[in-house]
């Protein structure tokens, strides 16, 4: 099979391009204040084993700045209340005990069902042989030249037998990765593994205000400087995306958690290394529809919106990745957001778990 027939299948099994891709920036700009109070809610008095505490509060999400993406504005101020979070994305070895313990059998690791997938595609769409449909993921294959940056299936491969514990294809496997996040998960292993642990997904609006760490108004996780003083701070790409990959940070792909240094919220990783799933589903217009510069959805209608992709079902994820470039997309800020098909995973997609201070977790160590 050539690769353009393994990538039309995977754009028809998966229905997941639109995250790949980044959209054109705007320069409108709507609300010029920023803000961010932190609560004055104590931290509960019993701690959580692998987890810090985000006190909540009131911030300013998404942006107003001139090059950020439309999905990202124009800024909003919202609440949240405390809650605690994972200080880094779940591991490749607390995934293992997940599946150990439980026998549990990811999205990837599954045949794909033709019934599901037609739901979300083009009306008509033929189905393909069903030799095509087989188990498997999207990896990162990075040509050995420069290429254009608006076709993605130049850099991403559907690659039969690719899974958590098969990252790059049936050839490879974990040595070496344990404590690397775990990727090539669907939003339903995300859960299932969080039915597991005692825990829950964040929602965006934790996510995002758990990433800017009390900072106000900044660019960046950490200020306006994307390496302040030369110092790299978080696992992204430097260089030509996607051949020419010139690993200044110390990293080619996925890193360790916890390689560079935590917020001030004491949270590793929330920007780059990878995307984090979230539980809402994706809107291109949460922010205007807030702002009340677009209708708002009903109850009763579709909460999923991508004119992107419109036929595919989709969830918020946040924080970019090691695929993130400056001359490609630069979602390596708090308030970068794309959509992620919910039955589908990626080399590059991941996902860290929050609780409830009612909420009882079990220990992965």
């Amino acid at each position: 099979m050539n690769n353009s027939i393994k990538y039309s299948i995977a754009s028809l099994a998966l229905a997941s391009t639109s995250f790949f891709a980044c959209q054109e920036k705007s320069t409108d700009s709507v609300i010029d204040e920023e803000k961010m109070v932190i609560s004055s809610i104590p931290e509960p008095s019993e701690k959580v084993e692998g987890m810090v505490w985000i006190p909540g509060g009131e911030f300013v999400m998404g942006t107003n700045e001139a090059d950020a993406y439309d999905a990202e504005k124009p800024a909003v101020n919202l609440q949240v209340k405390g809650f605690w979070m994972d200080t880094h994305e779940v591991t490749n070895a607390e995934f293992t005990k997940f599946v150990e313990e439980t026998g549990y059998v990811t999205v990837a690791e599954k045949k794909p069902e033709w019934e599901d997938l037609k739901k979300q595609l083009p009306p008509g769409t033929p189905k393909p042989d069903e030799a095509l449909l087989v188990a498997g993921s999207m990896v990162f294959s990075p040509p050995s030249y420069a290429v254009p940056t608006q076709d993605i299936s130049l850099w991403w491969m559907w690659v039969e037998g690719a899974s958590w514990k098969n990252p790059d294809g049936p050839e490879s496997d974990l040595k070496g990765r344990e404590n690397h996040p775990v990727v090539h998960v669907a939003y339903e292993d995300a859960k299932a593994f969080a039915k597991w642990a005692g825990k829950r997904l964040p929602t965006e609006n934790e996510w995002e205000f758990a990433a800017r760490g009390g900072a106000e108004g900044k660019r960046f996780a950490w200020g306006d400087e994307l390496t302040p003083n030369g110092q790299y701070l978080a696992n992204t790409f430097q260089g030509n995306f996607p051949n020419d990959n010139q690993n200044l940070d110390g990293f080619e792909g996925a890193s360790p958690v916890k390689s560079f240094a935590p917020n001030t919220f004491g949270l590793y990783d929330m920007i780059g290394n990878i995307w984090e799933l979230t539980d809402d589903w994706y809107d291109a217009l949460k922010y205007a529809r807030l702002a009340g510069q677009a209708p708002k959805l009903d109850a009763g209608m579709n909460q999923c919106y991508n004119p992107d992709n419109p036929y595919a079902m989709e969830h918020v994820i946040k924080g970019g990745s090691f695929l993130c470039s400056d001359n490609y997309c630069v979602n390596y800020r708090p308030s970068a957001r794309q959509g992620q098909a919910f039955d589908s995973g990626t080399s590059n997609v991941g996902f860290r778990l929050v609780k409830d201070v009612e909420d009882k977790a079990i220990s992965l160590k």
